[in-house]
Order: C-alpha cells, then structure tokens, then sequence
C-alpha cells in the first residue's frame, strides 16, 4: 500500500463530483449540438475547480506528498492548511506559503576538483527571504 493517500479527501472527492456533472453536461450538449450546454458544462468544470480549492484552502483537502497513517481518514482536517504548505501550488496561490519556509540553493565560491579536469560545482542551501539575492552568491 502506498504511503501517499493522494485525493482521498472531501475536497478531492467533491471536486470529482462536480467535475463528473460538468463534463457530463458538456458532453450532452456536444452530442446534442447546443452550444449552452457547452458553455455551461465547461462552467461547471471551472466551478469544480473552485470548489475544490476553496475546500482545500479551508483543511479539508491535504498537502503533497507523505502523510502519518493518522491522517488518511477523511473526516481528519488539516489544522497547517491556514499557514499553507510548502511546495503547494493552490497555497502559493492564495498567498499562504510562508516566506522563511522555502529554501533556495544558490551557487557556492568554491569548486572541488579531482584532477580529471572535471569540475565539481557545488551548491550551498541557504533559507529563501523575501529579499534574498538569489543567483549573486556571496557579497
């Protein structure tokens, strides 16, 4: 069993749901050759998309990637949901990713050397800022 547990959530599956009706719609009207039925199914589409952020945003979706066992469940909301998680698109959307939580890597002066004529370059992480000179290295 995988660790991940990915859209097992209200938001997932809210979002499927709606999204199921919009295409379900849309396919009608293009059967039926109604052009409202497009435009309004592909509304519904948008609003799935909608929806199922704003219940993100609100705990009832998850973050990327791995999870505790405790927190499969669906009726288990997630409390970090109001500070944003890291590497989130829908978070970074709404605004809600931390500036001090991301890290950026940045060129080191140094450069290692093993006499092949290769050149190792390597990289040193240093915590991202909102005014961080990314890309200037150390001055």
């Amino acid at each position: 069993m995988t660790l991940y547990d990915e859209g097992h959530t209200v938001a997932g599956w809210t979002g499927v749901a709606v999204a199921t009706v919009g295409t379900t719609v849309t396919g009608l009207g293009v059967c039926a050759g109604a052009g409202v039925l497009v435009a309004g199914g592909l509304a519904i589409v948008v609003v799935a998309a909608l929806v199922t952020w704003g219940l993100h945003l609100a705990g009832w979706g998850k973050p990327p990637g791995v999870r505790p066992r405790a927190e499969w469940g669906m009726r288990v909301r997630d409390t970090a949901a109001r500070t944003g998680h890291p590497g989130c698109l829908g978070c970074r959307l709404a605004g809600r990713e931390a500036a001090g939580r991301s890290a950026l890597s940045v060129a080191a002066p140094t450069v290692a050397g093993d006499g092949t004529g290769m050149e190792e370059h390597r990289a040193a992480l240093v915590g991202g800022a909102a005014g961080a000179d990314v890309g200037r290295g150390a001055s």
